[in-house]
């Protein structure tokens, strides 16, 4: 499973973070908490009392603030405050009251009470969003409305700025246009903010109105954005490793400029770029080196989890996800790649293009976490295919393998060359799930497969994919992004919403996630292992899906809806009802970890009814995720690549296996160790897969095992005993004909060979039916006894006769 990891390099403890400004999100101590929450809590009773004591002692203490004002604090000794808190209470109401905000002053001490509560009791505030929204709309509105409803009357509730700005507005626009302002604003508010449409109510009949119910919309738990409340501090990355590197040629006179004019390391350290001008273009080395940071991304401390008023995850309202501490930091203590190596790469890619007469005009080298691409605009009139030939030659230059020619790149006016780095950078997946891009994604199965080559954390949805064809030779890291798979949904999603059927016929990789079967796992009623390792039981499980398929669209048809996230919703909304048969979908992921040994020995009996689901499950939520390692054209046929268009391939051996998986070569350039290519059918995508180690993936499993489950796994569709269909290993009823026993007597006899291998190659099925059909065949009298090693005689001479045997063989029926 230790694919990625390097000897030389280990985990650091030290992490850099930036707490972001929110009061919610500051990283202290429980006990910090506490006595933060406990001085706003002082503070906003301070405040209240002041406030409230002023409205009846303001002018009784309106000499004393106005000395405060002037500075004269010593002088009012004499001459105590009527106020309860004092001089400083009677300034602060004065100030908050009177001179600004007036009677909505008293807005202040009732938030900073809530954020004391939240803090120090951690009392969940419901509907926070809307209360600070309608705080602040509040707060600068409503002076405004009592200043020109009270007419000067009563100023001292409006406070200073109602009355001034009242008086502005007036002055500006006149008292229609105030008015109308204020109306108009009133209306976005509740509109937009209370979400009532006052103009549609007004606008419905009374009885309409009076005669309807309405029930309120709950949302699902996986479209609810998270609130703000549930975040948490996040980290800010920017290794000094990352960083973008431009190039550029001037032309004119004069001297070269030496090794020390086009950089030094105080740039380099610092997140600016450096630009140099030099003189003669024919010393190539003399190319401009700028410096570009790394992108900046969150990361949070805590997972944040979407939940909504009323979910199906009430049986497990108690269900935790995994945390952060689960996983292993990989902290990288030096740069991917040093100053001077970067300078001679750039230098040797520019001496070999100039070997062959290519002028560069600029170059572009962006460090990622694996390779460094070099970005370079050839000058005027050289020709793309040239460069893209030369792609032995710049490997033979470098000294290194795994080097890549994009020419052009798609979206941009540049050739780009993919060198690989001398020490590579572990992608943690600690480091990919704690960041913000995968932790506020909106998507209903959201991946984070790791980062790109820019160092940006890449993270996508699967059910927009919506199935996945993996591929790799052996030791790439194939059965890491699997686990990378499973377990970026595992960190997302709650086990009433998404379900896993796993197929491992390694018996092994798989084996870890036994233990989440009565919460994340499905399996047929009479089956004991929910990991199904045995090929014979494969085809019982495909066919039970595609029953669920069925089933599943039959309930989209009544429910009038086309997809799995309308179904859902309006079920959740209760206007499904369950006594009709309806009920939550979970979303069911079905993993194949190895499709080359059920092709081998089970053929057209799997490649069907996956071809089937690839085709129609997407819209009812079951979705395929299917690995090989042998990406040849008998494993991966023309039926199954149709109907997969994301393709993930890690590094082969061959173009032709690229091809076969991509459609394009490019795969047996990667530098393994979970170096992939990633494409949803159009532009390929060049990814450093997340490492995930197995004691990683051992502790997520026995974090989610030990804590309350279901009764028992998902429970899938019985699927019918077809002939064999379903049961490889089974023997079938005196009687009972294979659905494809037709097909194999015509095969037969239009072959005049009664051969078992004859059966396997046109049908395309494993030896153990193919053997039964032919027992099939002796019983009814289309052949005759078996022979040793010689093929059975067929007793049918031709297909007319065969038609007329069938059709008397109908008839008995």
């Amino acid at each position: 499973m230790n694919k990625f990891k390097s000897d030389n390099e280990k985990a650091s403890p030290d992490k850099g973070t930036k707490n972001r400004l929110t009061l919610s999100q500051l990283s202290l101590s429980p006990q910090g908490k506490k006595s933060l929450g406990i001085a706003a809590i002082m503070g906003s009773v301070f405040l209240l009392l002041a406030f409230l004591s002023f409205l009846g002692s303001f002018k009784a203490d309106f000499a004393i603030v106005q000395q405060i004002k002037h500075g004269y604090i010593t002088s009012i000794s004499d001459n105590l405050p009527s106020n309860w808190m004092g001089v400083t209470g009677a300034y602060l109401a004065y100030k908050f009251v009177y001179s600004w905000f007036g009677i909505t002053a008293f807005i202040f001490p009732i938030a900073l009470l809530f954020i004391g509560l939240q803090l120090s009791f951690d009392v969940k505030i419901p509907h926070k969003n809307k209360l600070v929204n309608s705080s602040l709309f509040l707060l600068f509105w409503l002076p405004l409305a009592i200043s020109l409803l009270a007419k000067g009357k009563y100023d001292f509730i409006a406070g200073g700025y109602g009355v001034n700005g009242m008086l502005w507005l007036k002055q500006l626009m006149g008292a229609p246009g105030l008015v109308l302002i204020l109306a108009s604003s009133l209306l976005i508010f509740l509109l937009l903010v209370l979400k009532i449409d006052l103009l549609n109510k007004l606008s419905q009949p009374k009885d309409q109105v009076a005669g309807e119910t309405v029930s309120a919309p709950i949302a699902s738990p996986s479209t609810v954005k998270p609130t703000p409340e549930r975040e948490s501090p996040v980290e800010k990355m920017a290794p000094i490793h990352d960083r973008t590197y431009d190039f550029a040629v001037s032309h004119g006179q004069g001297t070269n400029a030496n090794e020390n004019d086009y950089i030094d390391e105080d740039n380099l350290e610092s997140p600016q770029g450096t630009d140099f001008e030099i003189e003669d273009l024919r010393d190539r080395k003399d190319l401009e080196m700028e410096l570009s940071e790394r992108p900046k991304e969150e990361h949070f401390d805590t997972l944040v989890h979407a939940d909504g008023d009323y979910d199906p995850t009430l049986d497990l309202s108690n269900y935790h996800y995994p945390g952060l501490d689960l996983l292993k930091e990989y902290t990288q203590k030096e740069p991917t790649i040093s100053k001077s190596d970067l300078e001679e790469r750039k230098n040797l890619i520019v001496d070999t293009l100039g070997h062959y007469k290519i002028e560069i005009s600029q170059v572009k080298a962006t460090i990622g976490p694996t390779v460094t691409l070099f970005e370079i605009v050839p000058a005027k009139g050289v020709r793309i295919s040239k460069i893209k030939n030369l792609e032995d030659d710049i490997a033979l230059s470098l000294a290194a393998l795994g080097i890549r020619i994009i020419a052009p790149i798609p979206g941009k006016g540049t050739v780009g060359i993919e060198v690989p780095n001398v020490k590579p950078e572990i992608v943690s997946m600690h480091d990919v799930i704690s960041s913000a891009k995968f932790q506020t994604a909106e998507m209903e199965l959201p991946i984070a497969f790791g980062r790109t080559i820019s160092n940006e954390v890449f993270v996508t949805d699967l059910t927009k994919m919506p199935h996945l064809l993996m591929a790799g030779a052996t030791g790439q890291g194939k059965s890491v992004g699997l686990n990378v798979i499973i377990a970026s949904i595992l960190y997302k999603k709650h086990p009433a919403q998404v379900k896993f059927v796993m197929v491992d016929p390694k018996k092994v990789e798989l084996s870890l996630y036994k233990i989440i079967e009565r919460h994340f796992l499905a399996k047929l009623p009479d089956e004991e292992e929910s990991i199904i390792t045995d090929t014979s039981k494969v085809i019982n499980t495909l066919n039970s899906l595609c029953i669920e398929m069925d089933h599943r669209y039959d309930m989209l048809k009544e429910a009038q809806v086309r997809t799995i996230k309308e179904y859902n919703q309006k079920f959740l909304q209760r206007r499904l009802s369950p006594q009709k048969g309806h009920k939550f979908m979970p979303y069911i992921v079905l993993i194949i970890d190895e499709l080359a040994d059920l092709m081998m020995t089970a053929g057209k009996e799997v490649e069907m009814p996956i071809a089937r689901l690839a085709q129609l499950a997407r819209a009812i939520g079951i979705h395929l995720v299917v690995a090989t390692q042998r990406p040849s054209v008998n494993i991966i046929t023309g039926i199954i690549k149709a109907n997969f268009p994301a393709r993930l391939a890690f590094r082969v051996t061959s173009k032709v296996d690229s091809r076969t998986i991509l459609d394009t070569g490019g795969a047996d350039q990667l530098i393994g160790r979970g170096d992939m290519l990633f494409t949803t059918g159009g532009d390929l995508l060049r990814i450093q897969c997340a490492f995930l180690d197995t004691p990683e993936v051992d502790a997520v499993c026995a974090f989610i095992g030990e804590q309350r489950g279901y009764p028992t796994a998902f429970l899938l569709p019985e699927a019918p005993n077809e002939g064999g269909g379903t049961d490889l290993n089974g023997d079938m009823d005196e009687g009972e004909l294979d659905p494809l026993f037709e097909d194999a007597a015509r095969c037969v006899v239009q072959n005049q060979v009664g051969s078992t291998s004859l059966l396997q190659r046109r049908l395309k099925l494993g030896y153990n039916r193919a053997g039964r059909l032919m027992d099939q065949l002796e019983r009814t009298g289309v052949v005759g006894a078996h022979e040793g090693s010689k093929a059975r005689e067929v007793l049918i001479p031709d297909e007319y006769a065969l038609e007329q045997f069938l059709t008397n063989l109908r008839n008995k029926k």
